[in-house]
């Protein structure tokens, strides 16, 4: 099997790049990916695989049934948004929509998603189960499109017992994949802030009761706060700050915004609690007020711990065990999460890093590229780890 696999992997090879491409070329932001969403199904269109469409709006579902359907039925997911960035990549592929890129991937995971649908439909008489291809927008964009696909019944009918998720990773050089059972990202919510006090010159503090002093004591207190938790990863950052004062004008309010992460769900909401009470104890020190909203986002990613053992070791069968590499913990985050809290799942990492051919830039970043071999790799992969799990 893994021979008839990476067979087909490399038969369809230049076919897949030639979609990964296109896909990086045409970017959309999270929520508008209408045209990358046809092009996906023109490509289903023309394998002649059947797809249901319009799920989270541009969402995209595929089911494959191969021998004894109801034995069991498991999911791979792919996104296909992009960011709002401007690309600085010199391809011939790259992105002709101004201040978009597909600087997180999500080009190659697509087109791994359709390589891996190529494979396993050929192969669909020597497997067991249902297969079910989630092609997924808005991954970028709270409150994100996994958690609409969901609601809108994406891991029903036939239901999902098992979930599989793959995102490049710039960090392993291609040809390696890399896994983390259990807690691997963090949860993320957005922390928007309004201080308000009195404005005034400068020169009169009796006029004035400055905002100012009440940011900086809140962003030091949260900061401190933060520190004091050793036993559970925790990110609390301010990374925005406004006020618009000048050397002798302080201003009536200032507003600030952050991030928090963690990797416990119960220390979560307890830290929210706890937030709310340091901003309502400043705000009375301070006699003003302070507007604390707490943006809820993604939960911790949880990979099962039963499912991802066994993909490390199918991972090992297909790739060699000197290329499957235990990860870290992230806190960087996933809507892949909302997934992992409703079925057992894996989530897990593509290498895609060339340092010979200066394939090395970070996801976020305008440089970003993979090496396009990766996707011979994934592809496969994703394809064995559905018929073996």
């Amino acid at each position: 099997m893994i021979n008839k696999i990476k067979q087909l992997a490399e038969s369809t090879f230049d076919e897949v790049v030639s979609i990964r491409r296109h896909i990086h070329k045409n970017p959309e932001l999270s929520f508008k990916e209408h045209k990358t969403s046809a092009y996906i199904k023109s490509v289903l269109t023309g394998w002649k695989i059947p797809f249901t469409e319009y799920i989270a709006d541009t969402g995209i579902v595929v089911l494959l049934q191969g021998n004894n359907p109801s034995s069991k039925t498991l999911a791979l997911r792919a996104d296909f948004d992009a960011l709002p960035i401007i690309e600085e990549n010199e391809v011939d592929y790259c992105s002709i929509n101004n201040g978009v890129m597909h600087a997180c991937g999500h080009d190659a995971h697509t087109a791994s998603l359709l390589g891996a649908i190529n494979i396993l439909n050929a192969l669909k008489k020597e497997w067991e189960g249902s297969l079910k291809f989630i092609f997924q927008p808005a991954e970028e964009m709270l409150p994100g499109g996994a958690q609409q696909m969901i609601k809108e019944g994406v891991l029903e009918n036939p239901h999902v017992e098992k979930m599989i998720g793959q995102h490049v990773f710039p960090d392993l050089e291609v040809g390696k994949i890399g896994f983390r059972p259990g807690k691997y990202m963090a949860s993320t919510d957005e922390l928007h802030i309004t201080i308000r006090g009195k404005g005034g010159h400068a020169a009169l503090p009796e006029k004035y009761n400055s905002p100012l002093l009440a940011a900086a004591k809140l962003i030091t207190a949260l900061d401190e706060f933060s520190k004091k938790e050793k036993d559970i990863p925790c990110v609390l950052a301010i990374g925005f700050i406004e006020g618009l004062g000048s050397t002798n004008i302080i201003p009536e309010l200032i507003k600030l915004k952050g991030t928090f992460r963690v990797m416990d769900e119960d220390f979560r909401i307890k830290t929210h609690e706890e937030m709310l009470a340091i901003a309502n104890n400043i705000a009375e020190t301070y006699s003003l007020t302070i507007d604390f909203d707490i943006r809820k986002g993604y939960p911790c990613l949880v990979n099962d711990e039963g499912v991802t053992k066994k993909s490390i070791s199918f991972a090992k069968e297909y790739m060699g065990a000197e290329n499957v590499i235990d990860l870290p913990i992230r806190m960087t985050a996933e809507d892949f999460s909302y997934y992992s809290h409703q079925v057992p799942s894996c989530f897990y990492r593509l290498g895609t890093a060339n340092r010979s051919k200066g394939i090395i830039h970070g996801l976020h970043t305008s440089r970003f590229n993979i090496d396009e071999s990766s996707l011979k790799v994934g592809m496969g992969l994703m394809a064995y780890l559905a018929i073996k799990n």
